[in-house]
């Protein structure tokens, strides 16, 4: 009977200790799938690691070539075209006539002043006269007054000839239109008998200088590139043959201001208007197969000489209280490590198109910034990684 009873013992165990660890099989299975499944249920996701370095940016523009030097000349006064002694293409020389106008209507005007005054001159001599008189009577009243009305004629008077003197100087300088430069006539709008129709009268360039092009640019984005007058730039120029172009080295001839540009935010501050400060870059290009008119475009690359932690900027965030971001806090635990976003606040020294240089005392390089995630986020939510 004990040798029966032994194996009866012996197999009870053995089925208690089996039962144990099936037991402890199916709880840290359901452990482990209980855990799996709510991490399944975490938001998911993107991220990318915070880098330490400097901002590449961009400056693009395109335009035709123009002569460098090229003026246009306008009828300022308005008057008729009495004759034009140039056509289209002539070659001329600094200084020379290009059209004559019709001023008659001025030297009327001129005339008409010219005969006030010697009437003036005339009313004066009376006056003087009365001066005399008075002297001879000795009324020491009206020879206050009439030296009073003597000094008061002498003004008019003086007036009276700088207003010619104008009239004179317009004339003269209105009458003639003339060469600012050597250069080429390349448009000829005036027409004999007719008064100008809001064109320039006369186009003329000179080609022998080089051709420019300008191209306008955020001032803020110039300064701290460090871009200035005389720094060379490659300028692409299509040669007008099928497809094909060439690369030509430009200068940056002058930096001047430029209008404004108006950009109106979305978002929160929707229905505001900021205006941003720009600058145009006129660039110099000199060769000797260029013609003008040709289509040139200019791709300038180049670092700012500040340098901190980027990151993209879909990675930014903006509430009442400025930008944030949500990092990755990584937080051990039995079952593996936990994941958890972290509110941050930031503040932006530099930024471009697709990235933003930052400035935080939580941020660092190295760092898993959020790019996307598949559920709105709030401090402290436990995330999965994608």
């Amino acid at each position: 009977m004990e040798l029966e009873k032994e194996p009866a013992d012996r197999r009870r165990k053995r089925n208690i200790k089996a039962v144990f660890i099936v037991f402890m099989g199916l709880l840290l299975f359901f452990t482990l799938f209980s855990n799996t499944l709510e991490s399944l249920t975490l938001p998911k996701v993107r991220t990318e690691k915070a880098a330490n370095g400097s901002l590449l940016f961009s400056i693009e523009g395109n335009g035709i070539l123009l002569p460098f030097a090229e003026e246009r000349l306008l009828n300022p006064a308005g008057w008729k075209v009495q004759k034009i002694l140039v056509k289209e293409g002539d070659y001329v020389k600094t200084g020379q006539k290009l059209i004559i106008y019709d001023g008659k209507i001025a030297e009327r005007v001129l005339e008409d002043e010219i005969t006030n005054m010697d009437k003036q001159k005339i009313e004066l001599q009376n006056i003087q006269d009365q001066y005399i008189e008075s002297i001879w009577e000795g009324d020491e009243l009206r020879i206050r007054k009439v030296s009073r009305d003597i000094e008061m004629r002498k003004l008019d008077l003086g007036m009276q000839e700088r207003k010619i003197n104008e009239l004179r100087d317009l004339l003269t300088s209105q009458q003639e239109m003339t060469a600012p430069f050597d250069g080429i006539i390349t448009k000829l709008n005036a027409l004999e008998g007719l008064t100008s129709a809001g064109e320039p009268d006369v186009l003329i360039s000179n080609s022998s200088l080089g051709y420019r092009m300008d191209v306008f640019a955020e001032s803020r984005l110039l300064s701290s590139l460090g871009i200035s007058i005389g720094d060379k730039i490659e300028v692409k120029v299509d040669t007008g043959q099928e497809q094909q172009t060439r690369m030509i080295e430009g200068t940056i001839d002058e930096v001047v201001n430029a209008q404004p540009r108006i950009v109106s935010p979305s978002g929160e501050e929707a229905g505001l208007t900021l205006t941003i400060p720009q600058k145009a870059l006129h660039i110099k290009v000199f060769d000797s197969e260029l013609k003008g008119g040709e289509q040139a475009e200019i791709k300038l690359e180049k670092r700012s000489h500040q340098e901190g932690v980027v990151i993209s900027n879909e990675a930014i965030h903006q509430d009442r209280d400025g930008m944030f971001v949500y990092k990755i806090d990584e937080q051990r635990g039995a079952l593996g490590n936990v994941f958890v976003a972290r509110k941050v606040r930031i503040h932006s020294s530099e930024t471009n198109d697709k990235e933003t240089m930052i400035q935080s005392d939580s941020l660092y390089e190295e760092d898993l910034i959020i790019l996307e995630s598949s559920e709105p986020l709030q401090d402290g939510n436990r995330v999965r990684l994608q």
